[in-house]
């Protein structure tokens, strides 16, 4: 199996665990979603021109870009890492995982300050901790994948 590939692969298992940890601290804390991915999509589509419909159809067209964002991020940053990982074939999970969890979250807070949707700043530790586990998870699950698809 090519690297690109199993990346691919390995993303979207870490993009599913992302998802998992993320809604069981939903379920267990009784928090309602986070907003911003929906508003960064928002604001890319209002500044590449492009109409969303009326309130309504805006509305929900916001919310499936937001997740499709996701999505593109989990993969892309898992893509990335196998075409890398054939560069540097020695780093062990534990330090993979993290620095894939750090990519991935960089990759999606990065834009959504860019476009003033939010600031770190203001989030305080539960904000932080709720953006830090999931995509810890995710760099680990990612790593974890990538190294299981690897050792046949």
């Amino acid at each position: 199996m090519r690297p690109l590939v199993r990346g691919l692969l390995a993303g979207a298992a870490g993009t599913v665990a992302l998802n998992v940890v993320t809604y069981l601290d939903m379920l267990v804390r009784a928090r309602s979603s986070s907003s911003v991915p929906e508003e960064v999509a928002g604001r890319l589509a209002e500044q590449a021109g492009i109409a969303l419909g009326d309130e309504q159809q805006a509305a929900n067209r916001r919310s499936g870009a937001g997740a499709l964002l996701g999505y593109v991020t989990g993969l892309g940053v898992g893509a990335a890492y196998g075409l890398l990982r054939t560069r540097c074939r020695g780093l062990p999970v534990w330090l993979a995982g993290p620095i894939l969890g750090a990519t991935a979250m960089a990759s999606s807070d990065a834009p959504s300050v860019a476009l003033g949707v939010t600031d770190p700043k203001s989030w305080g530790v539960q904000g932080w901790v709720s953006d830090i586990v999931p995509h810890l998870v995710y760099g680990v699950v990612t790593a974890s994948t990538f190294n299981a698809l690897t050792s046949r």
